[in-house]
């Protein structure tokens, strides 16, 4: 490695300023002068005592914009809390009712096809009657993940009740709603809840309903609903 020695040369290059290609390169301006150029102050008017205004005012702006940054990644924080169910990982009855009213615009503007499953388990109240509260949280979460796990990322899962569940599916029409309905079904019953390691098996009915553009999301949930409960009598 050669290393210069500082002389008179190098002296001289410095007080001419950077050179670069044989140009000379001014140092870069001061904030203080940018600020003043980009404000439009005149530089006579541009003083120490506005130079330091200015710079608190842009110290300020600064903050603010942080503390806004801040805010907006609280208030999405806040509103997935709103969004989830306070005992299960998924959605509760306000946020789902909002994604199926998402989901019917879509139907109406791009005919794109959505159905909606309902699901309720049968003699729930026993489960808490017989083995506790905890055990029936144990099946709800169980049931949860069970859904959770075995539909897709743009289908839509979320408990509408103490133990009623719907789901959204995307670009699907009833018939394959039926059969996604049905290979849940098969899902559930192969894995049942557990329980201080005890099995808790639990029926369940279900009913499937495709959207449309005539519904609102009321609508929509009382049809599914009503084919749940013919599944539910049709199984007695």
């Amino acid at each position: 490695m050669k290393v210069e020695r500082a002389g008179s040369a190098k002296i001289a290059r410095k007080a001419a300023g950077y050179t670069r290609r044989g140009q000379s390169v001014a140092p870069p301006a001061p904030l203080a002068a940018v600020s003043a150029t980009v404000l439009g102050i005149p530089d006579e008017e541009f003083t120490p005592r506005v130079q330091n205004a200015v710079m608190s005012l842009m110290g300020e702006v600064e903050t603010m914009r942080r503390e806004l940054s801040q805010t907006r990644a609280k208030l999405d924080e806040m509103e997935k809390v709103a969004d989830r169910d306070q005992l299960l990982p998924i959605l509760n009855r306000r946020a789902f009712v909002r994604e199926l009213t998402r989901y019917i615009s879509f139907a109406v503007r791009y005919g794109t096809p959505a159905s909606l499953l309902y699901f309720d388990l049968d003699g729930f109240k026993q489960v808490n009657d017989g083995h506790g509260h905890a055990a029936g949280d144990a099946v709800l979460e169980h049931f949860a993940d069970v859904l959770s796990t075995n539909v897709r990322d743009t289908d839509v899962v979320g408990r509408l009740g103490g133990d009623e569940f719907g789901i959204i599916l995307s670009h699907a029409n009833q018939a394959q709603a039926q059969s996604k309905a049905q290979s849940l079904a098969e899902a559930l019953h192969a894995v049942p809840a557990s329980w201080q390691g005890k099995n808790i098996p639990i029926g369940f009915s279900f009913g499937t309903f495709e959207l449309s553009s005539s519904d609102n999301a009321d609508l929509a949930i009382a049809r599914a609903d009503e084919a749940m409960y013919a599944h539910k009598r049709a199984a007695r």
